[in-house]
């Protein structure tokens, strides 16, 4: 894949670092990512460093929270205060469970964080200030570091890295942050963020209201508006995946219809009612379809899954992927005539969408429900 270079910095006034002073194609040689975990944002990270030519030439980070018991209640706080009341609270169970030795009373068990760091071995926990201090250190060798982050709890470790190594790094920050664009020297975001401040989006939130929706401005110099959401899916990866997977789906009877199941967001909010309305659509399309393979997210609600395993698992046409790896995802992406996307993925949508142009005369069909 030809690499592309990064787009035209803003002007000098605009507090640019001046590793770019010298021109608009400043060479970019290595880069950090900078995860939360979840596959939807990560991806998102992985795709432009791919893009820019630096896929082997990155390290991925990860800012991670506490998990299991209390702190699934405890994910809207910063992720600095919520480690750190996580932290007491141990020190409180670890106390309890002290004094019930004492007394002789069975211990209560508590879920590890991070699930006992189960896969993440091999990815290292993002740290500001080793992250700045590889940047300062190999910058006279190999050049100014891109950095590239996507999620909420990755906005203050990529704006800190930015604050102090201004002139070493050039930190993209994808989707919109919800603070200061400034902090960061480019953001890349879907329009979709700011659809509040459209005609449409104005209608629908109340006047009493609208000073409190971010993003409460257009977008400035920082900002690269995309239709969709970042991702890796392009010709060379559909290739790939489709040599990987001709064993299993070549055989499949056509035409394949795919389907992802995504879960319920604040903004697309479903349950059992959607998992119905899907298994009637399935089986009447059944009749005219090849066959089925159904995948489920992390996200889905397990009353989703249960409703559709229970109406479709025993159909011969149908496979629903049980979750083991390897995951299908690409060869389903490489092989499907059509696609059924639940509407809360804009990230599935738009790998579902990016196949059918970069596969050239095939064009599958797409259904978001």
């Amino acid at each position: 894949m030809r690499p592309i270079r990064l787009p035209e910095p803003p002007t000098q006034t605009m507090g640019v670092p001046e590793i770019f002073a010298a021109g608009a194609y400043s060479v970019i040689r290595r880069a950090v990512v900078i995860g939360n975990g979840y596959p939807g944002s990560e991806n998102q990270c992985v795709g432009l460093v791919r893009a820019l030519g630096l896929s082997d030439k990155h390290v991925l980070y990860r800012v991670t929270r506490p998990r299991g018991g209390i702190n699934e209640w405890l994910h809207w706080l910063p992720v600095s205060v919520h480690k750190k009341l996580e932290y007491v609270i141990r020190q409180i169970f670890g106390y309890s469970r002290l004094l019930s030795a004492a007394r002789g009373e069975k211990p209560v068990c508590h879920p590890l964080e991070n699930g006992g760091n189960v896969g993440l071995s091999s990815v290292l926990e993002a740290d500001v200030r080793q992250i700045v201090t590889m940047a300062r250190e190999t910058y006279e060798k190999d050049g100014p570091l891109l950095v590239v982050a996507s999620g909420r709890d990755t906005i203050s470790i990529a704006s800190s890295i930015k604050r102090l190594a201004s002139d070493n790094v050039f930190v993209v920050q994808i989707q919109h942050p919800r603070v200061h664009l400034n902090r960061f020297d480019l953001v890349i975001t879907p329009r979709h963020d700011y659809y509040p401040l459209t005609p449409e989006g104005q209608e629908k939130i109340p006047q009493f209201l609208r000073r409190w929706i971010t993003p409460c401005e257009p977008p400035d110099g920082h900002v690269v508006l995309t239709t969709g959401a970042l991702h890796q899916i392009d010709s060379a990866a559909l290739r790939s995946a489709a040599s990987a997977w001709h064993e299993e789906f070549a055989p499949l009877p056509k035409p394949l219809v795919v389907v992802n199941v995504g879960g319920p967001t604040g903004c697309c909010r479903y349950g059992s009612d959607l998992a119905k309305q899907l298994t009637a659509h399935l089986l009447n399309v059944l009749v005219s379809c090849g066959s089925i393979r159904i995948s489920f997210s992390m996200r889905t609600p397990e009353k989703v899954s249960k409703i559709i395993i229970k109406e479709l698992g025993n159909n011969p046409k149908v496979h629903i992927w049980d979750g083991e790896e390897p995951n299908p995802h690409l060869g389903h992406l490489a092989w499907a005539d059509a696609f059924v996307v639940t509407a809360d993925s804009i990230s599935l949508i738009s790998e579902a969408c990016s196949t059918g142009y970069s596969q050239g005369n095939l064009t599958p069909v797409l259904i978001t429900i």
